[in-house]
C-alpha cells in the first residue's frame, strides 16, 4: 500500500475505504469475493435487527438544517402526528431533518429508528432514537429503509435526499415495489423541481403524465398522516382496530 493510500485510510474509516475500493473499477477478483462476504454479514445483521420492527415510514432529508429551521420543525410536527398513531419512523440517523423526524418520532409513542451511514465527514448519530443500525454500504442501508416502510415523505435536502426519493420513486414506477404513499413537504423548496418535472421531464417524453401522481405534495402534517393511514387500510389491509400499527408500545429506555 503506497503512503496515499495509508493517509486514506487514516482519514477515514476501514471499512468506508474498503468500499471505496470496491468501487473503484475492477479489481482482484478474491478482494472481491472478500468484500461480498462483508454485504451478506451486514444485510443479514440488519435484516435480524429490524425482523421486529412493524409498521413504519421513512422519512428523508437533508442533514444540514438546524433546530431553528422552518424544514425541522415541519419534519419533527410530522413524526409527531405519524408517531401518535403507532406508526415507527425511520430516518438515515444523522442531524438535521433526519434529527427532526426521530426527535418528533420520541414526542409520539411509536419507535424512533436510525439507519446511520459510517461516513468520514458530516454524519453522526443524533440522541434521539429508540433502535439503530450502523451501516457501512449505502446501498444496503437504502434496501432496508425501502423494505420495512410503508410510506415515504420526502423534505428539503440535498443530493443524498434526491438519491433516495428518486430511487423509492423509480421502483414504485416500475413496480419493482407496492404503490406505496410518497408525500413531498416543504413546498417552497420544490417548486423549481415540480417546475422542470413538468416542463422538461413530461413534456419531453421522458416520463408518462400519469407518473406525476405517484406522489402527494401537502405541508399539512394531519393531511399526511390521513393520506398514509387511507393507503395503509386501503391498499395494505390494515386494520385501525385489529392490526398492530395502532397499538401504542411503551417507550424504550436508555441506558443512564
Amino acid at each position: 500500500m503506497n503512503t496515499m493510500e495509508t493517509s486514506e485510510l487514516e482519514d477515514g474509516s476501514r471499512l468506508y475505504q474498503t468500499e471505496k475500493y470496491f468501487l473503484e473499477g475492477q479489481k482482484n477478483h478474491h478482494q472481491d469475493v472478500r468484500i461480498l462476504f462483508k454485504v451478506m454479514f451486514e444485510t443479514g445483521h440488519a435484516l435480524w435487527r429490524f425482523r421486529n420492527l412493524g409498521p413504519s415510514v421513512t422519512m428523508f432529508g437533508s442533514a444540514r438544517f438546524k433546530d431553528d429551521n422552518p424544514y425541522y420543525k415541519l419534519a419533527r410536527e410530522t413524526a409527531k402526528e405519524v408517531s401518535k398513531v403507532g406508526i415507527n419512523v425511520i430516518t438515515g440517523g444523522g442531524p438535521g431533518i433526519m434529527e427532526a423526524a426521530n426527535r418528533g418520532a420520541q414526542d409520539g409513542v411509536a419507535l424512533s429508528v436510525g439507519c446511520n451511514i459510517d461516513l468520514p465527514f458530516e454524519q453522526g448519530m443524533n440522541p434521539y432514537i429508540d433502535k439503530h443500525f450502523d451501516f457501512h454500504y449505502f446501498f444496503i442501508r437504502k434496501m432496508i429503509m425501502v423494505k420495512y416502510s410503508y410510506a415515504f415523505i420526502l423534505f428539503p435536502g440535498g443530493f443524498g435526499t434526491l438519491d433516495e426519493i428518486f430511487e423509492t420513486l423509480t421502483l414504485i414506477q416500475t413496480r419493482k415495489i407496492k404503490n406505496f404513499p410518497v408525500i413531498v413537504m416543504g413546498q417552497d423548496f420544490w417548486n423549481e423541481m415540480t417546475d422542470f418535472i413538468n416542463k422538461s421531464l413530461i413534456e419531453k417524453g421522458t416520463i408518462s403524465p400519469e407518473d406525476i401522481k405517484l406522489w402527494k405534495a401537502t405541508d399539512d402534517p394531519e393531511e399526511a398522516l390521513a393520506f398514509i393511514a387511507d393507503a395503509m387500510v386501503e391498499r395494505f389491509g390494515f386494520n385501525w382496530k385489529k392490526k398492530s400499527l395502532f397499538k401504542f408500545r411503551p417507550r424504550i429506555k436508555k441506558a443512564s
